[in-house]
């Protein structure tokens, strides 16, 4: 469970800027802003930040009276990737290793964060995760797994990464892989919706995991997408909101992929802000006790 002091600052920060920006009257502002204190107050050391940022997320869309205000944001992301499509594949069959160009290239898209960021720089990054190598790399172990797996399941993050992920599991090419979304809009992740809109449920079999929390929270989630999380051979996680909701999970077959956001899982990873992860808490575990 994340209950890191920073989280509650950085949860702050981000319906902020939200709030800020609605188009509703300051009463309104000032009321949403108390009730996201009571929230906190009340459940911060019971559950995890993404169901924090679950509740509070679900009390903006009240007090907006909008049950999806990221709609239109999450569809620019979609297109503004989409039309990258043919430049991003180019780079992938270029590619002296197309299966790590492509892994990196589904890295990259996690820049795409509403919850960190209103903006950013996705070609910026996209370059420089191609350049750069994992802070921690266990993408070996993913690329042995993947070939000997039976069912592998693909946790979604966010629209627009939803693209760059088909990038990667064109590359997988795996005949059993199940993609799975967040059950209901919440800020910018990805849904069912936008995985039509993308092409997502024609490459694959997608399904919901039931629930509108920014994460996969295993106690809360459905039971199709828990009997595909206990059967998968292979699971890959994408995200770091992924990550928050399984922190804790020793489970050999979860690879972690994602670009590292804050201090607090910098710590955790031990690695830098900003740094690029393929991460297996297994191996991670096998690795330290090896160096004692």
């Amino acid at each position: 469970m994340i209950s890191d002091y920073r989280c509650v600052y950085c949860l702050m920060s981000a319906f902020g800027r939200s709030i800020e920006k609605a188009d509703i009257h300051v009463r309104a502002k000032e009321g949403f802003t108390k009730e996201m204190i009571g929230v906190l107050n009340e459940k911060w050391y019971t559950i995890n930040a993404p169901d924090c940022a679950r509740d509070i997320h679900k009390l903006y869309r009240k007090y907006i009276k909008n049950d999806d205000p990221f709609r239109e944001a999450k569809k620019k992301s979609n297109d503004t990737v989409m039309q990258m499509m043919g430049e991003l594949e180019q780079t992938i069959r270029s590619s002296k290793d197309p299966f790590t160009t492509a892994l990196k290239l589904a890295i990259a898209g996690n820049i795409i964060d509403f919850a960190v960021n209103d903006t950013c720089d996705l070609e910026g990054t996209v370059e420089k995760v191609l350049n750069s190598d994992f802070a921690v790399d266990h993408s070996a172990q993913l690329r042995e797994q993947l070939g000997k797996a039976g069912k592998v399941l693909y946790l979604g993050d966010n629209a627009g990464e939803i693209v760059f992920d088909k990038l990667f599991i064109r590359e997988i090419s795996h005949s059993d892989l199940t993609f799975a979304v967040r059950g209901a809009p919440v800020i910018n992740d990805a849904t069912m919706e936008d995985a039509e809109y993308t092409g997502m449920t024609s490459m694959v079999k997608v399904i919901s995991n039931e629930y509108d929390a920014p994460s996969t929270i295993l106690a809360r989630s459905g039971n199709e997408f828990l009997r595909h999380f206990e059967n998968a051979d292979v699971i890959i996680s994408k995200g770091q909101g992924n990550l928050e909701g399984l922190i804790g999970e020793s489970d050999p077959r979860i690879f972690f992929l994602l670009m590292v956001k804050c201090r607090v899982m910098a710590e955790y990873l031990n690695t830098e802000v900003g740094s690029y992860v393929v991460w297996n808490p297994a191996l991670a575990r096998k690795n330290t006790k090896d160096l004692l």
